[in-house]
């Protein structure tokens, strides 16, 4: 007979070893740490509901508000969250590159990379950002990563003014003239890009093929659907998934619950619509070098026999 959620909880409790002294609250549980992302990204709403989806198993969380990606990687490397999003960018370099104690616990949904204009610029293609201001995205985001990575094949007969702005600050600079460009990684639609009428999408695509190169398979060819942001017309560009990712040291019963509530709350959560934005086990565990955490591998294997 399979275990239930609650009793996946109770055991991740005997593997946790907890002491009176957890926070959180709940019935003895010790309280998760969720990284999530900035306002007005996919990350944030959805952490928000799958921490929701926690507590209503009787697992107290804790979302923590972060600039995404990068940031969220290294809060699980250093003790400070458990669970938390990131690109698959961040997420290769942070294992494969850094050798960061992190894991995967699903691939979640693909994102898209934005490079964002006003709808009368003149910038029609990326080699218009030559020698222009650009934010690339923020400090500790894995929008920053992808951004720097897509400069960096791009041939620029110029460096553009790099600024390194969060989506909402990088709207509002680009309303008020300060730059002329920003890059957003998300998915589509990305709801405060989606209620801005004055914007257009430059296309990228054209640099996957380079970017597998140096980089690897993480990039994948992708397009933005016609009419998701007031256009007539899809946009090619270049697409990375995002990962839920967590600490190694993660009990197994508790990655293997968390994994669980992930798949059977996925009406609920709302991903982007996207692909694997309905949360499909078989996209779910294609991770790359990322490797899934045991306990999210042993869901998997409860789930295909």
């Amino acid at each position: 007979m399979p275990v239930s959620r609650r009793s996946f909880l109770g055991l991740a409790l005997l593997s946790a070893g907890v002491a009176a002294g957890c926070s959180g609250g709940g019935p003895g549980l010790p309280e998760l740490r969720l990284a999530t992302g900035l306002a007005g990204g996919p990350y944030g709403a959805l952490g928000d509901r799958l921490a929701e989806e926690l507590r209503r198993e009787g697992q107290p969380v804790r979302v923590l508000r972060t600039a995404a990606s990068v940031e969220n990687l290294t809060m699980m490397t250093d003790g400070r969250a458990d669970v938390g999003f990131a690109l698959a960018d961040s997420a290769d370099d942070a294992v494969r590159v850094r050798r960061r104690p992190v894991s995967a616990l699903a691939r979640m949904y693909m994102n898209y990379v934005h490079l964002v204009v006003a709808k009368d610029s003149a910038i029609t293609s990326l080699g218009g950002l030559a020698g222009r201001p650009v934010s690339i995205g923020l400090y500790g985001s894995g929008t920053a990563v992808t951004a720097a990575r897509v400069l960096s094949v791009a041939g620029l007969k110029r460096s553009p003014e790099v600024s390194r702005l969060g989506l909402e600050p990088s709207i509002e600079a680009l309303r008020e003239g300060r730059i002329e460009a920003f890059f957003w990684s998300g998915g589509v639609p990305t709801p405060a890009l989606e209620a801005l009428p004055d914007i257009r999408l430059v296309p990228l695509e054209p640099l996957v093929p380079e970017l597998r190169r140096r980089y690897g398979p993480v990039y994948e060819h992708a397009s933005v659907p016609a009419g998701a942001y007031g256009g007539v017309r899809a946009v090619p560009t270049v697409g990375t998934p995002s990962y839920l990712m967590c600490r190694n040291s993660l009990p197994d019963d508790t990655a293997y619950m968390i994994t669980e509530t992930l798949f059977a709350a996925r009406d609920r959560l709302q991903a982007p619509s996207a692909p694997g934005g309905r949360l499909d086990k078989r996209y779910a565990i294609g991770t790359g070098v990322v490797s899934l955490h045991p306990g999210a591998a042993r869901y998997y294997r409860s789930v295909y026999g």
